[in-house]
């Protein structure tokens, strides 16, 4: 299995925070309806495409810190003067909520609460002083509840989606699917390579120093990813090219080094494919975060040489060629596409703090050490069917995390109220979690009987493999939308229980599971988190 499977773009979707949150409460102490969330590092708002405003909101010209004294708002947000001249010849004045509902028209129109029109008023530097004697309310949230309730609700109809572009989405999400799980057949051809005669802990030789390897591929380059995303999102991809250019490589040495410090007597063949498993980590990071799939596959067909082999016995010459002629191409395919990062100053501005990644490093290894408990069965066909089942599903999982935010955008955009909206995208989200464990189930079923005498997994053992499923989905979808933090919290915590008590696997990962999906209910049901 490779541990490329995570590479995940956390930038991909929109983040929670897309929108001011109002400063403070209503003056009956009830909670502002629909502020976003804080929870977790924001995946694309904290390190990714910077935070756009949504659709019709007001672009935030200044925080507290930026408003001249005495109240007035800047002069480049044009907010009405605090007095109004009376017009000549003795007629009445115009109403300055007039004035101000036609100036925010378009801003107020689109909202789904008043609580979003006051956080537009309190960036644009309006203070409550100001809005009572200018506009005779009592605060930003009288003032917004007037114009919420002058403005009638205009909201655009969704776009058509481009033509083919479900099949085309899903084509792209399948290929990834399948050069996350094709590495995998790397194991079939070294397995003779890597016959030795004692193992530890109750596993095979070698499996220790290949395990922590992979595991420490799959903390970097999660981690490394983001970072790159990051890049992407702000239009520079020279800059990524750069931080995959030099972080790419300490991946890779770092995979090696704690794969060679974990290997015991006996074990360096291990270390050794350890070492080549980190390298490959390395480049096909940097294939997928560019966008080089097809490249990467192409890559990987030297392994096809894995299926004559799990039916013939091939000399080791062969087995050992075909790894090395899949890894020398996957290096310099990366090695190629990263010669934009070569250039002198291709590193750009500043970007954002390295911690930001950090939170993704974490994800990445909980999900990782939880496909590693999936993968740990009463027989070695009955783990590999588990882990190949969770690493071809990523492909769909990634289609299904698309159909739930374009659900989710065409609903805030032609429902009118909240508990409207609530309510369909709740229904969207069972849809696409039931989807993906459907096809999880399938994938399951499929290799166990494509498996010559595997036998079928007992009920207790699918149960806990849908629900680790679960786990996954949800920690991807919760990442998508900023929730990272959140996420790989709950990931860890559940692979860390089920390393202490490997017994308790159905426990943990079911209350793992159940966390994820009252964050999820509490975070993504709300119109503020899906605002762009």
């Amino acid at each position: 299995m490779s541990g490329s499977l995570w590479l995940k773009p956390p930038t991909s979707e929109t983040p929670l925070a897309a929108i001011p949150r109002p400063r403070r409460e209503r003056a009956t102490g009830r909670p502002p309806h629909g502020t976003p969330s804080p929870a977790g590092a924001a995946g694309a708002g904290a390190a990714g495409p910077a935070a756009q405003p949504a659709d019709g909101a007001a672009p935030d010209t200044g925080g507290e810190g930026a408003r001249p004294s005495g109240g007035r708002p800047p002069a480049a947000a044009a907010a009405p003067a605090p007095t109004t001249p009376p017009p000549a010849g003795g007629g009445l004045a115009d109403d300055p909520l007039d004035e101000l509902a036609r100036r925010l028209d378009g801003f107020v129109a689109v909202a789904v609460h008043p609580d979003e029109i006051a956080a537009i008023l309190e960036s644009d530097g309006m203070t409550d002083e100001h809005i009572r004697l200018t506009y005779g309310r009592a605060d930003s949230f009288s003032l917004a509840e007037d114009l919420y309730a002058r403005v009638e609700r205009r909201h655009p109809e969704p776009s058509a989606p481009p033509s083919g572009a479900w099949h085309s989405e899903l084509a792209g999400c399948l290929l990834r699917g399948l050069v996350f799980a094709l590495p995998g057949l790397a194991y079939v051809l070294a397995a003779p390579l890597l016959a030795a005669q004692h193992g530890r802990f109750g596993l095979p030789a070698g499996t220790v120093p290949m395990l922590a390897g992979a595991v420490t591929g799959w903390v970097w380059n999660q981690a490394l990813s983001h970072r790159a995303y990051t890049w992407l999102g702000l239009g520079d991809r020279a800059a990524a090219a750069r931080a995959l250019l030099t972080g790419a490589p300490a991946g890779a040495l770092a995979g090696t080094a704690v794969a060679l410090a974990t290997a015991a007597p006996g074990e360096l063949p291990a270390a050794v494919f350890a070492a080549g498993q980190s390298l490959y980590l390395a480049a096909a990071t940097v294939l997928l975060v560019l966008g080089r799939e097809r490249a990467l596959l192409g890559a990987l067909l030297p392994l096809g040489g894995a299926v004559p082999a799990l039916r013939w016995d091939l000399p080791d010459v062969l087995r050992a060629g075909l790894l090395l002629a899949s890894l020398a191409a996957s290096v310099a395919l990366a090695a190629l596409v990263l010669r934009p990062g070569v250039r002198r100053g291709a590193a750009g501005r500043g970007g954002p703090p390295r911690a930001a990644s950090l939170p993704y490093g974490l994800f990445g290894l909980g999900s990782g050490l939880l496909v590693l408990h999936a993968g740990v069965a009463d027989t070695l066909v009955t783990g590999a069917g588990a882990v190949i089942a969770l690493t071809l599903s990523m492909g769909p999982a990634e289609w299904l995390l698309h159909r739930f935010r374009y659900g989710a955008l065409t609903r805030l955009r032609t429902l009118t109220t909240a508990r409207e909206f609530r309510r369909a995208v709740t229904g969207t989200l069972v849809l696409c979690l039931g989807g993906y464990l459907t096809v999880l189930l399938a994938l399951t079923l499929a290799a166990t009987l494509a498996w010559p005498g595997a036998p079928l997994p007992t009920l207790p053992r699918l149960v806990t493999l849908l629900l680790i499923g679960t786990v996954l989905w949800l920690g991807l979808l919760l990442q998508a939308f900023g929730a990272v933090l959140s996420a790989a919290t709950v990931c860890l915590l559940a692979a860390a229980a089920q390393t202490v008590h490997p017994a308790a696997g159905p426990l943990t990962a079911g209350g793992a599971a159940a966390v994820l999906a009252a964050l999820t209910c509490a975070l993504l049901v709300r119109p503020t988190a899906h605002r762009a």
